[in-house]
């Protein structure tokens, strides 16, 4: 049986288990057995472990102090399997950006000199770089505040996550194809996608190509996202994110549909009327609807709608001080970008909370073969 120490920290609507760098060194086993154990990765309830047993709920941050100019953390983000015994590496997740910052604060990671900290961060997977400020009122490090998100009336310490200059970040380029629009082949026949890759590669479609438009509920989602996993694969391919021989990872590219404003109901009941935001969004996450949006999913979604040409800007409402509200199953959750220096795509903020839930130390079962 291994002891590894870890802090839980529910990031915005994402539950992450923080766990330190030289912690999961020091237990002599691999970060992917280590963590398919600790979670009980195997079965899909994930009964045994610390999973959640859902996409929002079974991940993992490795974190470290950064040896990188200009960066004061670096972390490898983990989504784990749920029923099924793989880590997948090849993404980044800005809910557990989040949590990393207010890890980072408590941990004394980043030093206290003022009423606000920000913690420069690396996520090691893709290469982006984060910001997350927190207030630290008194020089001291919050456990409690005040602030919400959609998707969950859980309050929070507040974070302001920022995403420096992320298009590009995994492909090189915003639009990996170099067009703003492509037609891809599906179960139905051909579907126009806009490729782009931003926070995050992603892939999405015009909700009316599938009788949808972009504020149907979870379970009215849901009946797509079968076609939206075969689409799935071929922007892969057409991004290059795999060969045509290599399986498509769980985690990217996010795949979603867009549309256009329209008065719809939140998943608790709350009425949400066109002029309240700009542009519909529904997302899949690990072959399921996801409750609201993945950050980067929002980052990518907002890059595309400021891009010309694309399904995104096509149907989105535009605004002229580059914020971008997008209608989310959980509600409206606000983008802006801020015009960045020497070329760099714009830093696309999101307003966040953040809240330690536990400090434990987790036993893990020794996996076959190891010895105790």
């Amino acid at each position: 049986m291994l002891r590894l120490q870890g802090e839980m920290i529910r990031g915005g609507t994402s539950k992450c288990w923080i766990f330190d760098h030289h912690e999961v060194v020091a237990t002599g086993v691999d970060a992917d057995t280590l963590l398919l154990a600790a979670f009980n990765a195997a079965d899909p309830r994930q009964i045994d472990g610390v999973g959640g047993a859902s996409s929002t709920t079974s991940k993992a941050a490795i974190v470290q102090l950064s040896d990188v100019a200009g960066v004061d953390v670096s972390y490898a983000f983990a989504q784990v399997g749920i029923g099924d015994e793989r880590v997948e590496w090849t993404s980044n997740c800005g809910n557990c950006a989040t949590a990393v910052a207010l890890y980072a604060v408590h941990r004394g990671l980043v030093p206290i000199t003022s009423d606000t900290t920000t913690v420069r961060m690396l996520n090691v997977n893709t290469g982006a770089r984060l910001t997350g400020t927190i207030p630290t009122p008194g020089l001291i490090a919050p456990d409690e505040g005040t602030a919400v998100v959609p998707g969950t009336d859980a309050l929070g310490v507040p974070v302001l996550l920022g995403f420096q200059d992320p298009a590009g970040s995994t492909t090189g380029r915003p639009l990996p194809t170099g067009r703003p629009l492509d037609t891809l082949t599906g179960p139905d026949g051909p579907v126009e996608a806009s490729l782009v890759d931003a926070g995050a590669p992603a892939a999405l479609f015009d909700a009316k190509a599938f009788g949808l438009d972009g504020s149907e509920s979870l379970t009215a989602f849901a009946t797509v996202v079968p076609a939206l996993t075969v689409l799935r694969r071929k922007a892969a391919l057409a991004m290059g994110l795999v060969r045509e021989d290599a399986p498509v990872s769980h985690a990217v590219p996010k795949v979603g549909v867009v549309g256009g404003p329209v008065t719809y109901r939140t998943t608790h009941g709350h009425l949400v009327t066109q002029d309240q935001y700009d542009v519909a969004v529904r997302m899949v996450s690990m072959h399921a609807p996801h409750p609201a949006i993945g950050l980067t999913s929002a980052v990518a979604l907002a890059t595309a709608a400021a891009t010309p040409g694309t399904l995104a800007h096509r149907v989105t409402r535009q605004t002229a001080d580059g914020t971008l509200r997008l209608g989310t199953p959980a509600g409206v959750i606000t983008a802006r970008a801020v015009p960045a220096p020497d070329g760099a795509s714009p830093t696309v903020l999101l307003h966040r909370a953040a809240r330690r839930i536990a400090r434990a130390e987790l036993l893990v079962p020794v996996p076959e073969g190891r010895p105790v």
